[in-house]
C-alpha cells in the first residue's frame, strides 16, 4: 500500500467517525422557475405575468455537524468523491410522470376556466382549488363541477409529491407544494377568486 492510498483511507476514516452526511438544501427560486413553468402549460396564455418573488435564504433539511479539526478529512474525501458534495440543484420537470400530470391539468382546464372566471371556484392557499360558491353552478353541472375539482386536486398533490420524488429529495414535498401554491395565486387571470388568508379575493 502506497503512502497516498494510506492518507486517502486514513482521511475517509475520520470522515466516517465524524458521521459526515451532505447538506442538503431546498431551491426555493428553481422552485418558483419549475412552477411557473408547470403553469405556463397548463394555463397556456391565461396565466397572468408575475414576478419572481425573492427566495428566503434556503436552510438545510439535512445536516450533521463535522468538527474543524476534520476539515482536512473532508476536503480528502471531496477530492476522492466528488460526488458527495450537494450543489444546490435545479428542480427537473422533465419525468414522464411530471409531463402526465401536467398534460392531465392541461386538458382540464379548458373545462375549469369558466368557473374560475364565474367564482364558482376559486385557488385556496395550500396549493388546491375548491368550489368556492355552489350557488355560482347551474344545478345539472354540480356533479361534473365537483369531479373536475377533486380530479384537479389529485392531480396537484400527485405532481407536488412526483416533483420531490423524481428529484431525489421526497422531503421536500411540502415545500414545493407551498412554493406552488403560492404561484397559482400569483398567477390567476384578474377576475379569478384566490383565497388571502381566511377570505376571498377578486383579483
Amino acid at each position: 500500500m502506497n503512502r497516498l492510498t494510506a492518507l486517502l483511507l486514513a482521511a475517509s476514516g475520520l470522515v466516517l467517525a465524524a458521521c459526515v452526511t451532505i447538506n442538503v438544501y431546498f431551491p426555493a427560486a428553481a422552485a418558483q422557475a419549475a412552477a411557473d413553468r408547470v403553469i405556463d402549460e397548463v394555463w397556456g396564455g391565461q396565466a397572468a405575468p408575475a414576478p419572481i418573488t425573492p427566495a428566503p435564504e434556503a436552510a438545510p433539511t439535512s445536516r450533521l455537524e463535522v468538527p474543524a479539526m476534520r476539515d482536512l478529512a473532508v476536503q480528502v474525501l471531496d477530492f476522492v468523491m466528488p460526488v458527495a458534495r450537494a450543489a444546490e440543484p435545479n428542480l427537473d420537470i422533465a419525468s414522464p410522470e411530471i409531463q402526465r400530470l401536467t398534460d392531465s391539468m392541461e386538458a382540464r382546464f379548458a373545462d375549469l376556466s369558466p368557473y374560475y372566471a364565474s367564482g364558482a371556484v376559486g385557488m385556496v392557499a395550500d396549493g388546491f382549488i375548491v368550489v368556492r360558491d355552489g350557488n355560482l353552478v347551474p344545478l345539472p353541472e354540480r356533479n361534473k363541477v365537483r369531479t373536475l375539482v377533486a380530479n384537479e386536486n389529485a392531480d396537484r398533490a400527485a405532481l407536488y409529491h412526483e416533483l420531490a420524488v423524481a428529484n431525489g429529495q421526497p422531503q421536500w414535498e411540502a415545500q414545493i407544494r407551498g412554493v406552488f401554491a403560492k404561484r397559482w395565486i400569483a398567477r390567476a387571470k384578474s377576475g379569478w377568486y384566490v383565497q388571502d388568508g381566511s377570505t376571498w379575493k377578486q383579483k
